[in-house]
């Protein structure tokens, strides 16, 4: 069935909530199969470590960029369109929203991606983690937090309207984007096979960057029949979490590709953790780590509305488009997570209670 059909059938709204549910459950499945989080990269790359956690993050950051731009290069979307590059980006949100949420998914002990998905699999500090990411993220976008994130945003935007494209920036071809993909898949495998990392793991590892690229093509290929305007996006966790608590808290919400994202990724994580038998309910050890866990939510939830996305939104998402603000703040998700890891748990770690 094409897109034209779906929405001859179901409508455009119902149409975009669908897609959105597809890219979320490929997402979840992919993302809980291989340990994939942005978190616990940056905690090993800053112990000094080029491991796992790195390998994974590396496969998907490179695949994401190979799906997308050769999806671009077939004609199958056009990163101009992208919602991210349609509208002014923050140089000042990414630097600061960016430095918060790297802060506080070391706190949290996973980005907010990371968080749905292990709350899927029983985790319930990261269920409780989770509800206050998206309610901060709520109250960053509407609410109380919204002042303050405006006033710091529009300290530095982007000229011309719109966000900077990296490429066209630096005048680099049209097939950069692409060779650079490939050439950071090299680089992930190679760190992959010195860790001796199973297949398996590597292929889900891409499935999380090729997950991206569904959501972007879908929602091009929607837009491109579809009466009303329809935003061109693809997987972030900071905007959809907080349309997706308004979506349950009020019944005026409509339905869109974020309102789909979020039940997917939560139903592919619950069902793939449950058919290999890792299900498992879990919670809080302690007070002091209840306490860190939320203040790192409220953190992300806060940096990550200003940087105008998460580690997925920016990271990878934003990043596979070339946007220049997503690239900035994922820079800065880097250096808040090590220099975090390194105050305080490598800190506690030689000095311990």
């Amino acid at each position: 069935m094409d897109i034209l059909t779906l929405v001859e059938r179901i409508g455009e709204a119902p149409a975009a909530a669908l897609l959105g549910l597809l890219t979320g459950v490929i997402f979840g499945i992919a993302a809980q199969r291989s340990r994939f989080c942005l978190r616990a990269a940056t905690v090993e790359f800053a112990r000094g470590q080029m491991g796992d956690k790195v390998a994974v993050w590396l496969l998907t950051f490179s695949t994401a960029l190979v799906w997308v731009q050769g999806a671009q290069y077939l004609g199958l979307f056009r990163a101009e369109d992208a919602r991210i590059m349609a509208v002014p980006g923050s140089w000042s949100g990414a630097v600061i929203g960016g430095l918060l949420f790297g802060v506080g998914m070391v706190l949290a002990r996973g980005c907010s991606g990371r968080l749905l998905v292990l709350a899927a699999t029983g985790n319930l500090r990261s269920v409780v983690s989770g509800l206050v990411f998206a309610v901060v993220a709520q109250m960053s976008l509407s609410g109380w937090l919204a002042p303050t994130r405006d006033t710091l945003a529009g300290m530095w935007i982007t000229s011309g309207g719109q966000n900077m494209d990296l490429l066209a920036t630096l005048g680099l071809p049209d097939l950069f984007g692409l060779m650079l993909g490939l050439a950071t898949a090299v680089l992930a495998l190679v760190v992959a096979a010195r860790n001796k990392i199973g297949v398996w793991r590597l292929i889900f590892a891409s499935g999380v960057g090729f997950a991206v690229a569904v959501g972007w093509v879908s929602t091009y290929a929607l837009s491109q029949v579809a009466f009303d305007p329809v935003p061109v996006e693809s997987a972030t966790f900071t905007g959809p979490s907080a349309s997706t608590l308004m979506f349950f808290l009020d019944n005026t919400a409509i339905l869109e590709f974020d309102i789909g994202l979020v039940p997917g990724v939560f139903l592919g994580s619950f069902l793939a953790s449950w058919l290999a038998g890792e299900f498992k309910f879990q919670g809080f050890e302690d007070e002091a780590n209840m306490r860190r866990a939320l203040t790192g939510a409220a953190f992300m939830g806060f940096g990550g509305m200003l940087a105008g996305g998460c580690a997925i939104g920016n990271g990878v998402t934003g990043g596979s488009v070339f946007a220049g603000t997503a690239w900035l703040a994922l820079l800065c998700m880097w250096i808040g997570a090590m220099v975090t890891d390194v105050l305080v748990d490598q800190r506690g770690v030689r000095q311990p209670a």
